[in-house]
């Protein structure tokens, strides 16, 4: 192997060779915490945040995760707000803390020089030490499991989807998230047909990464409009009536008439005026 190396004077992020070669951690977590450290303070690390960043799922990122809170790397904390509340944090070390199984790195000079020295050009700079704590790092935890509907149309819909399309598997979590969406489809008289070319049509080429948003991005944008009331029938005929004198059925608005031929005749002037 040969190195091509550029000096970067901006937008760059120093990383010890401690966590870049660490041969404890796999790739993924490696590359989850260079990832984490050139991210500014307050940017979101959640299991959500990062699952939406990385074509990886939920539970393969958790368990990096804990990889690098388990050697040191990420610390999770809680801290009172007031009014009996807590928030949770995550704090992000850019170098071990004593007391885990390796010596920590000795402090960067300042300025520049070698692969130690330059800067953090839009990552994390120096910061004030953070008070270690007593406390066993804190897995990150793992969300509790939604079931989705065991009956009903939306549910069935959404389930046979993958004999359409097989990247269209989805876990019983999505399901009971996109349900609610299907439903309104079905309300607004969109037959399960539909439905499903609505989301199985079209599909990109290659791999889909995240089936549930997807589908959920579809049902969205493509949700149709209800349906106009029906216009009130016009022209409506007269119902039938039975004539009390002949039983004869004819057609009137005033069930208290007769037929035609069982009406009384009118006097002469009346017939002329």
């Amino acid at each position: 192997m040969i190195h091509v190396r550029h000096r970067h004077t901006e937008n760059f992020t120093v990383i010890g060779n401690h966590l870049a070669q660490h041969t404890g951690l796999s790739a993924l977590a490696i590359g989850l915490g260079v990832y984490i450290l050139s991210l500014p303070d307050g940017a979101p690390v959640t299991v959500k945040a990062l699952t939406a960043r990385f074509p990886e799922g939920e539970i393969t990122i958790r368990r990096a995760l804990n990889e690098l809170v388990a050697t040191g790397y990420l610390e999770r904390r809680r801290f009172l707000i007031g009014g009996g509340r807590f928030a949770s944090r995550t704090i992000a070390y850019d170098r071990p803390e004593p007391g885990h199984p390796w010596p920590p790195q000795p402090p960067e000079p300042d300025g520049g020089g070698g692969p130690s020295g330059g800067g953090r050009g839009g990552g994390i700079g120096p910061e004030a030490p953070v008070p270690t704590s007593t406390a066993r790092p804190t897995p990150i935890p793992a969300e509790e499991p939604v079931r989705a509907p065991t009956r009903g149309p939306a549910a069935d819909l959404l389930a046979r989807l993958r004999l359409a399309d097989p990247r269209l598997l989805l876990p019983a979590r999505d399901i009971a998230r996109l349900v609610p969406a299907v439903d309104t489809w079905l309300e607004r008289l969109a037959d399960p047909d539909q439905v499903t070319r609505a989301l199985t049509s079209g599909l990109p080429h290659g791999p889909v990464h995240h089936p549930g948003r997807f589908l959920a991005h579809r049902l969205t944008a493509l949700l149709p409009p209800p349906l106009p009331p029906a216009p009130l029938p016009t022209g409506r005929p007269a119902p039938l009536h039975t004539c009390d004198g002949c039983d004869r059925a004819f057609r009137t608005h005033d069930p208290t008439t007769r037929c035609a031929d069982c009406r009384p005749t009118p006097p002469p002037t009346e017939r002329a005026a």
